[in-house]
């Protein structure tokens, strides 16, 4: 006994360690891109970059350096895709926890683990071929567009959705599935009026995981969207802010206003992770 106490003492202090490092880890990144970020806001003031309608980097004193049409095409692709992947993910989920048997499955589970694993330049070549050469052959000027950006995002973060509810669907199935046949309680009826409610939480957090994921990819969203900096539409051409660092980061001088306004969109966009995450706590917390 006094062997496990101690066991558990060692672990409870190297789990607080690598807490605290990660913390100062994050710390860390956030106050280096918001050092660099300085010398645009001294410039044009945060307010004015981030409701900026134009992104010419070239412009004389950054007159003309403002997010508000990429930050809109952030969120408009990010929402997009989990509004497509979340009825789709809930379905997956209830499927393989509360329908399908153990063997199908072991067997079904793993090709869902698969598809977070494919690198994300795979996935946007798959896009570009398939999705962009859809919308083009529907008579469209070009199939780069924002819906094709949110069907391919939607696609990517599925995996995250189904683990985390199937994994907490599964584990009240278990739970409560010999109550409910001792009762005659039917199968789907146990789903809508136990599973799925009780499952709530873990569809949110899923939700806040998905969000968080499409709002940082880069490289598929970035072969399908267009990269154009204007005001997004669903079936029209957009740029993320991710996209845009990536793009324009290797042609940007160390030290210049264009260089400084590409850390302080990366900024912008921890930022709005960041605070998604605590309103979407907070309705956590608030309803559920």
């Amino acid at each position: 006994m006094l062997f496990w106490k101690k066991y558990d003492k060692i672990f409870a202090g190297v789990l607080k360690i690598a807490a605290l490092v990660s913390f100062f880890i994050i710390s860390f990144i956030i106050i280096f891109i918001l050092k660099e970020s300085l010398p645009l806001f001294k410039e044009i003031g945060l307010k004015e970059f981030i409701l900026g309608r134009r992104w010419k980097p070239m412009s004389v004193s950054g007159q003309y350096l403002g997010i508000l049409p990429i930050i809109s095409a952030t969120l408009y692709v990010s929402f997009t895709a989990v509004f497509i992947a979340l009825p789709v993910g809930i379905g997956c989920s209830i499927f393989l926890s509360c329908v399908f048997p153990s063997k199908i499955r072991n067997v079904l589970k793993p090709y869902v683990d698969i598809l977070a694993g494919v690198p994300s330049v795979i996935y946007g070549f798959m896009g570009l071929v398939i999705l962009v050469k859809f919308f083009e052959s529907m008579g469209m000027a070009t199939g780069e567009t924002v819906l094709a950006g949110g069907i391919l995002l939607s696609i990517m973060i599925l995996p995250f959705m189904i683990s985390i509810c199937e994994e907490n669907m599964g584990e009240t199935r278990k739970r409560y599935e010999k109550i409910s046949e001792a009762m005659g309680v039917s199968k789907w009826y146990m789903v809508s009026e136990i599973i799925f409610p009780l499952s709530l939480k873990s569809i949110i957090i899923s939700i806040i995981l998905s969000l968080g994921r499409a709002m940082g990819e880069t490289m598929a969203v970035m072969m399908v969207i267009g990269n154009a900096p204007i005001f997004p539409k669903l079936m029209g051409k957009a740029q993320t802010i991710s996209s845009l660092i990536a793009l324009e980061m290797g042609m940007a001088e160390v030290g210049s206003l264009h260089y400084s306004a590409l850390f302080a969109s990366g900024f912008i966009l921890m930022m709005m992770i960041f605070c998604i995450n605590i309103f979407i706590n907070y309705l956590k917390k608030k309803f559920l």
